[in-house]
């Protein structure tokens, strides 16, 4: 059915309890709940137990953590000897001195030293990232330059959220100053994107424009202890109306078990690279107690196995799907996606062994290929093995060493996530504190023009190509065509 495209407020869900995300998503408590914290830390992409295990993985040498550990070590950033370079403004975009290769190359280095202290135990890596983090936060006071400053707020919010949540209890660190940073540098860019989308209509950008503002809300809300901005990146996530929220970005369920991607009508950079990141909200989501993997009978697993298929040269369906470009009040147009871009099965990014990981070993489900992709990128490597452009940083990567894990021992039956704090009580010390939500068998899945404001952005993204089939018509009226066989406009 075609349906339009109303924009909707992001704000709705300011200022509303965690507890009231939804039914069967509320926020499991943390061990610190007695204390007064909200959430559990660490518990952005690792929690305690993961890297204890990660630690006991390598030390006993088993593989393929072993491998992945190598990579880690042979990376240039992850060595204790890197010296931060921060910047009181970072540029990024046309028009302005661009200089944001320093703080992604920085945020990596510590997001690599911190991770190495976990499984290494030398302080040294701690320290480093430790001294890079802070060097940040005692300089940075704005993000500059065109559209892409939204892009630069949310990737590299998110990714700063992670490095420090590695080494918050360190103490040296300063946590609330580097939180200060967080809540006033980068989050507020990305909670108005989501609001206003940079005063374009709500199609003009693509879903990965969302997804890296929605990474942002969420890491720096966890990080920062803040309730109703965690809140509204899940609700945005369900209900939003732009097209990183999750039944916009896969707009088409199939009757194979597979879902539409809708980025794969653009290119395979941009596809992988909103996968990468709906899988990143999901896992961080997830060691807070909301399952949002699982959400809508497991959509993200039907999406991200589509795009593995496509990715590895399997052939697949693409429904046409139109979508208004320009300004409100200003310069308009459409853009007809009618088939999936061409791929090249070479292209890697780190973002599959975190995903495979979730649905066939904590869950115990079947994704032929989410397993197969992920043994093919298999040992992941991080920011620095993937290009020098911004492209290869998109992630933080890791995911061998990071997301591998044995298979649950009983994945049949497992329990939604509970609804109150007090019904989760017991995760010690900040371990895995995560809802161990089963999901339904059904997501098991078998074998620029001028004034175009959705021009900018990352164009240097290793191996991005030409999107196919896709034209460009002046003015118009916005439809996106959504068609969907299992959940319909009314469903949750």
């Amino acid at each position: 059915m075609t349906r339009e495209i109303s924009r909707r407020s992001m704000l709705k869900a300011a200022g509303v309890a965690a507890g009231a995300v939804g039914v069967g998503t509320a926020l499991a408590p943390s061990p610190a709940a007695a204390a007064g914290a909200a959430y559990a830390h660490p518990g952005l992409l690792h929690t305690r137990a993961d890297l204890a295990r990660m630690a006991a993985k390598v030390k006993a040498g088993a593989a393929p953590y072993t491998a992945g550990f190598a990579k880690l070590t042979a990376n240039r950033h992850a060595q204790s000897g890197w010296t931060a370079n921060p910047q009181a403004t970072v540029y990024r975009g046309a028009g302005s001195p661009q200089n944001y290769t320093l703080l992604y190359n920085d945020i990596h280095a510590a997001y690599q030293n911190g991770l190495r202290y976990h499984v290494s135990g030398d302080s040294a890596y701690a320290d480093t990232a430790v001294a890079i983090l802070n060097a940040w936060s005692g300089t940075l006071t704005s993000l500059e330059g065109s559209a892409d400053r939204f892009l630069a707020a949310g990737l590299y919010g998110y990714q700063f959220a992670n490095a420090a949540e590695l080494v918050r209890d360190h103490g040296d660190f300063e946590l609330g100053r580097f939180q200060e940073m967080l809540s006033t540098v980068f989050a507020p860019l990305s909670d108005d994107f989501l609001v206003r989308h940079n005063g374009a209509v709500i199609t003009n950008y693509w879903t990965n424009w969302d997804l890296t503002a929605m990474a942002c809300v969420l890491a720096t809300g966890i990080f920062c202890d803040d309730k109703a901005q965690v809140a509204r990146a899940v609700d945005y996530f369900k209900h939003g109306e732009g097209l990183g929220a999750v039944k916009n970005a896969i707009p088409v369920v199939r009757d194979d078990g597979l879902a539409e991607w809708l980025e794969a009508g653009r290119d395979q950079g941009h596809a992988l690279l909103g996968v990468g990141l709906m899988g990143t909200f999901c896992e961080m989501a997830w060691n807070q107690g909301v399952d949002l993997y699982g959400y809508d009978d497991s959509r993200f697993l039907k999406g991200a196995q589509y795009v593995a298929k496509w990715s590895m040269g399997g052939e697949v369906p693409y429904t046409a799907n139109t979508r208004a470009k320009g300004a409100i009040n200003g310069w308009s147009g459409q853009e007809t996606a009618g088939d999936a871009a061409t791929v090249d099965p070479a292209m890697q990014r780190p973002i599959w062994a975190m995903i495979a990981n979730h649905y066939t070993k904590r869950l115990g489900l079947s994704a032929t290929y989410l397993t197969r992709i992920a043994a093919q990128a298999a040992p992941e490597g991080g920011g620095g093995d993937y290009g020098p452009n911004s492209g290869g940083y998109d992630q933080l990567g890791f995911g061998t060493l990071a997301f591998t894990r044995d298979r649950a021992a009983d994945t049949s039956a497992s329990p939604s996530p509970v609804a109150s704090a007090a019904a989760s009580g017991g995760a010690g010390g900040g371990s895995d504190a995560r809802p161990q939500t089963g999901a339904s068998p059904s997501a098991s899945a078998s074998p620029n023009a001028e004034g175009d404001l959705a021009a900018t952005g990352s164009n240097d993204i290793v191996g991005w190509t030409a999107a196919a089939g896709i034209t460009a018509v002046a003015g118009g009226v916005l439809f996106l065509r959504r068609r969907d066989r299992v959940r319909r406009d009314g469903a949750q």
